[in-house]
């Protein structure tokens, strides 16, 4: 299953467990993913997205279709027509 935010792009990165004798080792930073349904109205439309919560906080803020809009000008691929 894929990792990857259908918003905002976000994926794993990668960096270093350090211990206390400041050995390094390789981990992945997993972005925190959430599979969540919404309803557009303006499109009378449900649709599932796998998204970030930083972008599910964006959605609150401003609504879902004015952030899919601001998402397909900066040239996201959003997966709903619009």
């Amino acid at each position: 299953m894929s990792k990857v935010c259908q918003l905002t792009g976000k994926r794993p990165i990668t960096g270093n467990h350090v211990s206390h004798s400041n050995r390094k080792t390789k981990r992945r930073f997993e972005p925190n993913l959430q599979t969540k349904r919404y309803f557009i109205p303006e499109i009378n439309k449900w649709v599932t997205l796998k998204l970030s919560t930083s972008a599910m906080r964006n959605i609150n803020k401003i609504g879902l279709y004015e952030y899919l809009k601001y998402q397909k000008r900066k040239g996201f691929d959003v997966g709903v027509e619009l």
